[in-house]
């Protein structure tokens, strides 16, 4: 796998073109992402990025942004199939608002830099924290024509590309879920375990009754979680876990992990089954819970 190791002990970039990004502006532009969004936007400042889940007002998860504060306007960043689901899902809440929403995706680009030595090359433009594979790093942010100098200050610097396959099985092995294939619609943010994206001290939010309801239960039936499966072969999204004779959980993503030597997964497996150690199997092979943390 291109830029495996890299990604793992070094540093590695990871093209991004295809993300979205929408600008937010105007004097009402903090307030509508605040009343729009799962986390604390109003309390942001120039230069601050947070993690974010849009809801519907059944609490399910339309997409996840990283939520970029810059002067004068906010960035989102976005999975490519959210950018314009998110546009017009924006424009639909602007009443008597003053906030412009308008997708800059194709004015700017974006480059993934991660590993543990991504922070010490001081690439401009670079972002810590905002990562693809879920380890350390952050993403670098310049416009579309400076695209080809950062990929050239890059390969100056002796960093290799990591392909997606490499991004896909680190991001796997870090416990890192992606919209659209770990979080869908139809999951609940609690579930998801994903609560660095959620704020419990703003105020009201789209979605906010049914977060709040479940977390005053405290009884979601089921939880995104890190397991590791015996073998090389990885099962297919949907692959079943079973403790015993029953249904224990279902696989949302997989892959061979050569670190570890066994498949990496993240699935949605009922409460019952997710205190670390705790054994299934999937496809006859011996599947366990892992220690780490979905993040």
């Amino acid at each position: 796998m291109t830029g495996y190791e890299e990604l793992r002990t070094g540093a590695a970039w990871i093209d991004l073109r295809g993300r979205g990004l929408i600008r937010i502006t105007g004097e009402d532009r903090a307030r509508l992402l605040h009343a729009m969004t799962t986390n604390h936007i109003q309390q942001m400042a120039p230069g601050d990025w947070c993690y974010a889940f849009f809801l519907n007002a059944q609490g399910k998860i339309l997409a996840d942004a990283n939520v970029l504060c810059r002067e004068g306007e906010f960035w989102l960043d976005v999975e490519p199939d959210r950018r314009e689901f998110l546009c017009e899902h924006l424009d639909r809440y602007i009443i008597a608002d003053d906030a412009t929403v308008e997708d800059v995706s194709e004015r700017y680009a974006m480059v993934g830099v991660e590993g543990p030595g991504a922070a010490a090359l001081g690439v401009e433009g670079f972002v810590e924290g905002i990562t693809a594979a879920g380890g350390a790093g952050g993403r670098v942010y310049a416009g579309a024509d400076e695209r080809e100098t950062v990929l050239a200050r890059l390969k100056a610097l002796g960093v290799a590309e990591a392909g997606a396959e490499a991004v896909n099985t680190v991001r796997l092995e870090n416990a890192r879920p992606r919209y659209g294939v770990d979080v869908k619609e139809n999951h609940l943010v609690q579930e998801t375990r994903l609560m660095h994206a959620v704020s419990f001290a703003k105020g009201c939010y789209l979605g906010q009754e049914i977060v709040e309801r479940v977390r005053a239960r405290a009884n979601p039936h089921r939880y995104l979680t890190q397991v590791w499966i015996d073998g090389e072969a990885a099962p297919e999204a949907g692959a079943a876990l079973m403790g015993g004779d029953a249904l224990a959980g279902k696989v949302t993503s997989a892959a061979w992990s050569p670190a570890l030597g066994k498949v990496a997964a993240l699935a949605y497996v009922q409460t019952a089954w997710t205190a670390a150690g705790k054994e299934m199997t999937c496809d006859g092979a011996r599947a366990v819970v892992s220690e780490r943390t979905v993040a």
